[in-house]
């Protein structure tokens, strides 16, 4: 994380390898960090420095920040208020869904509307609200506090509870043929951009073949629907002739998989999130009761 007063930066995110691993590097602008409160609301923020080094710190932020986060992370008031920013979170997704907008548009919205309820619970454990797995920590979250059936619920509003590991895979085989097309033609600059690209293509479609291998091939469907849909919105934007019959009709299988092949689907699923946001919640403040790592105020 490299935070800068430059905000025409932040909207980049980079990928690179430094002495073989993998680096990601996100920019965070600066009024992002002018008081503790303010990161220890913000239930992204929050967690990085719980845990984080800071390697240059030259104008001296950030270090007096890291000390008081980390001293007052696990207090319930703050706990609770990230619970709700990630609840409001998903509310603004679903909110930001435009009819008159591409299906691909509105299922990556959708996706992460759903995907988001996995970050309230998260957050309630003190657990990182991570991207790519973020369904596998949340059920072994709930496992740890005795509602690992609750899982289910999770995975029927993303559309995958049904899902099969053959199918699963299949929907891989497809996302990697569109995934290589998609990152040849890019060229608009999208916030994801290096998500599709060849050092994104091991997590992407590799760490996908690994969650199915591993027996979580209804969680890995959430970044296979994500990263698919990416790739529909690049094709359609840069480079519409590389759109296939074939890469259109793996698309609509995925979606119709997942239950979104349609607009009036998709308004169906998003009033299944409101209605279930309640219920997300409420296990949320369950784990909170019982998390012994949580301090009072």
């Amino acid at each position: 994380m490299v935070v800068v007063a430059d905000h025409e930066r932040v909207s980049r995110r980079d990928k690179f390898f430094y002495h073989g691993t993998l680096l990601e590097v996100t920019y965070l602008r600066s009024d992002q960090f002018l008081s503790p409160e303010q990161i220890l609301s913000d239930y992204h923020l929050a967690p990085s420095f719980r845990t984080t080094k800071v390697m240059l710190d030259p104008s001296g932020l950030l270090m007096p920040l890291l000390a008081a986060v980390s001293r007052d992370y696990a207090k319930r008031r703050w706990v609770r208020q990230r619970c709700h920013s990630a609840r409001d979170k998903v509310l603004a997704h679903l909110g930001s869904i435009n009819e008159e907008a591409a299906l691909h548009d509105q299922v990556i919205a959708f996706l992460f509307a759903a995907g988001v309820t996995t970050h309230v619970l998260l957050v309630a454990g003190l657990r990182n609200p991570t991207v790519r797995t973020r369904y596998v920590a949340v059920r072994k979250l709930l496992a740890e506090y005795g509602q690992v059936e609750f899982h289910e619920t999770l995975l029927e509003l993303l559309g995958s509870a049904h899902t099969s590991p053959e199918r699963a895979r299949q929907h891989v085989a497809k996302l990697a043929e569109i995934f290589d097309a998609a990152k040849r033609v890019i060229k608009t600059s999208f916030p994801f951009a290096a998500d599709i690209s060849d050092l994104a293509h091991k997590s992407a479609i590799d760490g996908s073949l690994e969650l199915i291998e591993q027996g979580y091939h209804r969680e890995a469907m959430f970044w296979i629907g994500v990263t698919h849909s990416r790739c529909q919105k690049i094709l359609s934007c840069d480079a519409p002739e590389e759109l296939t019959p074939s890469l259109r009709d793996s698309y609509q299988e995925l979606i119709t998989d997942l239950g979104l092949a349609s607009v009036a689907e998709i308004r169906r699923r998003c009033a299944e999130i409101e209605r279930t946001l309640p219920r997300v919640c409420e296990v949320a403040e369950n784990i909170v009761a019982a998390n012994r790592a949580i301090e009072a105020d």
